[in-house]
C-alpha cells in the first residue's frame, strides 16, 4: 500500500472540515469531488455562486458546504474578529471588510480562527506569500515556536531509500536562506513532521556539497554550525551533518564518507541548506524520479494552514487536504 494511501485511511477514521478558498481553480473542485466521494474531509468553499457554478463545471461536489462571503450570516462576525486582531496595526472595518471580501484565504483563515473549521488549504492558483500572510497576521505561531516553515512529503515509487520511499524535504518554500540557528529549528520541526505524518524514526540529514569536512566554505560551515545547534538541542533525534546527498542515502557510501553515522546511508529527512536548493531538488525528484510530491506543508503555525504548488495537480490537492486534516486530528491530542 501506498503511503498516500495509508494517510487517507487515517484520515477518514477522524475526519475534519476543511477550507479550500480558491473556489476560481478548476483543480480545486477536480480534487473536491474524490475528497467528498472517498469521505476523507468535510469541505468548506469559499466563493461566488457564480464563480462556483462557472469552475465546477463537470464535477459531483455534493455534500461540501459553499460559503459566499458577500452573504454570509457570519462575516460580520469575522469582520469584527479581524479589527480586534489586526486593531494595533490600525485595521478599519471598511478596510477589514473589504479584504475580507476580495481575499477568500483571509476570510478561511478568520472562519479557523474562530472556530468554524479545522484547517485550510490554499495556493493553487495563489502564492506562498498570499497563503502565508493571512495565516500569520490571524492564526499565528503556536506557542513557543521560534519559526514557521515548509516542508514536502515526498514519496518515490519503488525506491528503496528513505522510509520505503517515502522522505520529508525542507524547507522547500518559506525560509529563503536561513541561518544556523534556523536551519537548526527547521531539522528538529521535520523530524517531528515526519514522525507524526509518515511514522518511523526520522533520520536528519543536513544537507551540504560536502561531507564531513571535504570541502571548505561559509556555506559549509552554516551547514556544520546548524547541526551541532540541532544536536544540542534535540538530543533525543538522529541529526548528522554536513553530508552529501548521495552521503546521506546510499548506506556505503555514506559508511565510505560518514564512518559510524547513525543517519548516513539511512536518511530519511532531508534539511536543504537554502531554498533554492530545496525547491529545485523536490521538483527534480518529483518531475525526473516521477515522485508523489505533497505539499509544501507548514510547520509551525497555530493552526494547519497549508501551501499548494502553482503547478500542482489535483490529486496533489487531495493528498495536501488528507496530510491537512491528519494534522489537524493531531492538533486535538
Amino acid at each position: 500500500m501506498l503511503m498516500i494511501d495509508q494517510l487517507k485511511e487515517r484520515a477518514r477514521k477522524n475526519k475534519k472540515t476543511i477550507i479550500l478558498p480558491e473556489s476560481m481553480d478548476k483543480r480545486i473542485f477536480q480534487a473536491a469531488e474524490i475528497i467528498l466521494k472517498d469521505g476523507l474531509a468535510d469541505l468548506i468553499i469559499i466563493g461566488t455562486p457564480q464563480e462556483v457554478e462557472e469552475n465546477s463545471k463537470g464535477c459531483d461536489i455534493t455534500g461540501a458546504t459553499i460559503i459566499d462571503p458577500n452573504t454570509y450570516e457570519k462575516t460580520k462576525e469575522y469582520e469584527d474578529l479581524f479589527v480586534e486582531i489586526r486593531k494595533s496595526k490600525g485595521l478599519t472595518h471598511e478596510e477589514a471588510r473589504k479584504q475580507l471580501l476580495s481575499d477568500y484565504t483571509t476570510f478561511g483563515c478568520l472562519m479557523l480562527k474562530a472556530g468554524d473549521a479545522d484547517g485550510l488549504v490554499s495556493g493553487a492558483c495563489h502564492s506562498t506569500a498570499d497563503t502565508l500572510r493571512p495565516a500569520l497576521q490571524i492564526i499565528r505561531t503556536k506557542p513557543g515556536t521560534r519559526l514557521v516553515s515548509g516542508f514536502f512529503v515526498v514519496e518515490v515509487p519503488g525506491s528503496e531509500f528513505g522510509e520505503n520511499g517515502v522522505f520529508v524535504f525542507a524547507d522547500c518554500s518559506i525560509e529563503q536562506n536561513p541561518d544556523p540557528e534556523k536551519l537548526a529549528h527547521i531539522a528538529i520541526s521535520s523530524a517531528e513532521s515526519f514522525k507524526f505524518i509518515v511514522g518511523g524514526v526520522p533520520r536528519v540529514a543536513m544537507l551540504s556539497h560536502s561531507s564531513k569536512g571535504s570541502a571548505k566554505h561559509p556555506d559549509v560551515t552554516k551547514v556544520v554550525e546548524a547541526t551541532k545547534i540541532a544536536q544540542q538541542l534535540a538530543p533525543n533525534l538522529y541529526i548528522d551533518g554536513e553530508l552529501q546527498l548521495d552521503a546521506a542515502l546510499v548506506p556505503e557510501i555514506g559508511a565510505s564518507k560518514a564512518p559510524g553515522s547513525d543517519v548516513a546511508g539511512q536518511a530519511n529527512v532531508l534539511v536543504f541548506p537554502d531554498l533554492d536548493a530545496a525547491n529545485i531538488g523536490y521538483k527534480l525528484v518529483q518531475r525526473l524520479a516521477k515522485a508523489n510530491a505533497y505539499g509544501p506543508m507548514c510547520q509551525g503555525i497555530a493552526k494547519p494552514v497549508n501551501d499548494l504548488s502553482r503547478g500542482c495537480s489535483y490529486k496533489d490537492i487531495v493528498g495536501v487536504v488528507a496530510i491537512t486534516a491528519i494534522q489537524a486530528a493531531g492538533e486535538d491530542n
